[in-house]
């Protein structure tokens, strides 16, 4: 059977809603603490829900750098595994670059964690770059210490319609 997905802004009584899966969907990761509700209050724009029948089925949170206007940033995405390698999160992030670009982003930026070998290659085969970092990890450049002592990083970038930087000078 054929479902009708529909791809939205982010309200904030969504929250609530993934706030509860969002743990399970990362296979019992903490990862609530990284996502809390004054993205769904602040940056509704540039934050997007799909669902079906009522239920999410993913999610994608980001917004416009308040320092380099002409940049977004991709905070947090989450689709329900049931739902993940049928196009989902490609939706969703095409939805974020559309918004980001029609106001005046050219960049998209975005971090996962080295251990991520599933996002590393989602991004990457979304036109990602990998930022060269100052430690290289399984052949991944990475960013040491990028979010605390211990906590390295991968750093992406995408130019939006082919133009833009790629890194900051």
């Amino acid at each position: 059977m054929q479902r009708s997905v529909l791809v939205r802004h982010a309200e904030p009584a969504d929250y609530l809603s993934i706030i509860k899966v969002l743990d399970s969907w990362w296979g019992g990761r903490h990862m609530s603490d990284m996502l809390p509700k004054l993205f769904f209050e602040h940056f509704r724009p540039t934050s997007f829900v799909a669902e079906c029948n009522g239920n999410i089925l993913g999610f994608i949170v980001g917004f416009v750098s308040q320092t380099s206007s002409d940049e977004a940033y991709i905070h947090f995405v989450g689709v329900h595994p049931d739902f993940r390698k049928g196009g989902l999160g490609r939706t969703l992030y095409e939805r974020f670059f559309n918004a980001t670009s029609k106001l005046g982003c050219r960049v998209v930026r975005c971090v996962t964690s080295t251990f991520n070998r599933a996002s590393i290659s989602f991004h990457q085969r979304m036109g990602f770059v990998v930022e060269p970092g100052n430690k290289t990890v399984d052949g991944i450049s990475v960013f040491e210490n990028y979010d605390g002592v211990g906590e390295d990083r991968v750093l992406f970038s995408k130019r939006l319609n082919g133009i833009g930087p790629l890194c900051q000078s």
